[in-house]
């Protein structure tokens, strides 16, 4: 249920018809939180959350938020753990601004009332401790920091339980126009779950900071808020995007058939965690010289080839080393958890597997968060900067959210003065529901959901080969036919709008991996199994 009025003053509700704001920001995680922060103090703001606002990946992120943090670390270490992981898709320029941003935007996390823990962890991939945390509830503590921070902001109004349906563009406006261009970017339709109706708000400024879509996999680690909506919007907006392909599959979630999608943090691998076969063996010594610190997309790759070649259900996580004092005040979430569930960290070894967890594509945009449509930026986990490359180095993701809303903040501040008001609309035509009738179950949309997950896990998944693309692509296809005829047929409500987006993302996610003719990163493709110098570009559609 949303927040009642009583509770925070600056949680309102808009007129059914339309309502109007200079920024429109989509999303109400640690990107979308930092970037409404930012735009108050020179424009008023309304705030998207799909859910509660303090609903989506950044509360669940366990591990932390990287930065150059100790004497004996340097930027330019951070730059080339960085580029390393990236596998040669990473864009160096990006990469620096992120790294070298990088403290001082954690020192204006701190200013907000993040609180971090005094020890830095390590991370695979990383090659020293310059992992901030809060424990193992970083993720939390910054979310709540910043929900707490934004709630005292006068000028940002907050809509809990709502989402965008489409993005308005001028194009569509003018239906007769000889040109093919949707313009720019007018404001959105968006959604009140409550209720099921959908209103209009005209925006100078719209900002997508609403997260990942790892519920287009079957296994996730994700909340189930993270549906890959502002990507699919955004391309029927006419947005370039890119590198769908490279989705990055966390390598321990825990394997319990009670437990749902619970992450095990990497932070346990960088204290000495050792990844075990079902035979005891310490298998990734094999496959990588940094053993069970490599890559995540090594040690999930890694992991899949052992499961596969020895049919075990899920490798095992050694901490047995570790005193168990010290592990339950470092870990607390991962030793209550695992408890809950009879594992005795740590004395017990850990059962784990890979899971869908952060993508590394998404809306392509600048180095100041634009994308290709005007009045469009994209921040956080949604947008495709070239940070990330073709595998996120750990840690780095929360990272890229605040330094982007900090980019985006002070580089549309100019935009937004010279976009003088009289050249948008004051409000934007009203939702048109057409013919379109109340849906009398939810059966087909329960069945449809589970179908592209189940599909997306088997066929698209951390191995691939052109023929389980291929069908991925012809069975996704014709769920599209079949969606398209209710997306019309009935009126809208969050799991249909949900369900459309989800279809969206994963034929963009088997296009994007058809287009690419190599193994590269967290994309493997054993029909292409060498990795190709003359192919490190972005895949772009």
């Amino acid at each position: 249920m949303a927040t009642s009025q009583s509770q925070s003053e600056n949680i309102t509700q808009p007129p059914l018809g339309s309502a109007r704001a200079t920024v429109l920001i989509a999303g109400s995680g640690i990107a979308g939180l930092s970037a409404a922060i930012h735009f108050a103090e020179f424009s008023n703001v309304i705030l998207l959350a799909k859910s509660s606002i303090d609903e989506g990946n950044t509360r669940y992120a366990q591990g932390g938020i990287a930065t150059v943090w100790a004497e004996n670390d340097s930027f330019e270490e951070h730059i080339k753990d960085t580029l390393d992981a990236g596998a040669g898709l990473c864009h160096k320029d990006t990469v620096e601004i992120c790294v070298k941003e990088g403290p001082a935007r954690i020192k204006e996390l701190m200013d907000w009332g993040v609180q971090f823990s005094n020890t830095l962890h390590q991370e695979g991939g990383h090659h020293k401790r310059r992992i901030l945390h809060a424990q193992d509830f970083t993720g939390l503590a910054i979310e709540e920091a910043l929900v707490k921070k934004v709630r005292g902001i006068p000028n940002i109004k907050i809509l809990e339980r709502h989402m965008v349906v489409d993005l308005i563009m001028e194009g569509k406006l003018a239906p007769h126009s000889e040109t093919s261009n949707l313009g720019e970017c007018l404001g959105a339709y968006v959604l009140n779950s409550d209720t099921n109706e959908i209103f209009s708000i005209a925006s100078d400024l719209t900002i997508f900071a609403s997260g990942g879509m790892g519920k287009v996999y079957l296994y996730t680690t994700n909340p189930d808020v993270a549906t890959g909506d502002g990507v699919a919007v955004a391309y029927r907006a006419g947005a370039r995007i890119a590198n769908m392909e490279f989705m990055q599959f966390h390598p321990t979630c825990l394997f319990h058939p009670n437990a749902k999608s619970f992450l095990i943090t990497e932070a346990l691998r960088g204290e000495g965690g050792i990844l075990r076969n079902q035979k005891g063996e310490d298998f990734m010594k094999s496959y990588h010289e940094m053993g069970s610190l490599a890559p995540r997309y090594v040690v999930s790759q890694s992991i899949d080839k052992e499961l596969k070649k020895s049919g075990d259900a899920h490798a095992w996580l050694d901490l047995r080393h570790i005193d168990e004092k010290d592990f339950q005040e470092k870990f607390p979430q991962v030793y209550q958890e695992c408890r809950k569930y009879g594992i005795m960290v740590p004395e017990q070894m850990i059962p784990v597997v890979p899971a869908a967890h952060s993508m590394c594509g998404g809306i392509l945009t600048d180095l100041n968060a634009q994308t290709s449509v005007k009045g469009l930026l994209a921040i956080g986990e949604v947008a495709c900067t070239g940070l990330h490359g073709a595998n996120r180095l750990a840690s780095n993701s929360l990272l890229e959210g605040v330094v982007f809303a900090k980019r985006a903040a002070v580089h549309a501040r100019e935009y937004l003065v010279k976009h003088s008001p009289t050249t948008t609309p004051k409000s934007l035509p009203a939702w048109d529901t057409g013919r379109a009738v109340d849906m009398e179950e939810q059966i087909d949309i329960a069945a449809t959901w589970r179908e592209i997950r189940t599909l997306m896990w088997n066929y698209v998944g951390i191995v691939r080969s052109d023929r389980r693309l291929r069908r991925a692509r012809e069975r996704l296809s014709l769920i599209r036919h079949e969606l398209n005829e209710d997306y019309w047929k009935f009126k809208l409500n969050r799991d249909l709008v949900e369900l459309r987006n989800l279809l969206i993302v994963a034929e963009l996610i088997v296009e994007c991996a058809i287009r690419r003719k190599e193994s590269r990163g967290l994309h493997l493709n054993v029909d292409y199994p060498i990795t190709v110098s003359t192919l490190a570009i972005d895949t772009v559609i």
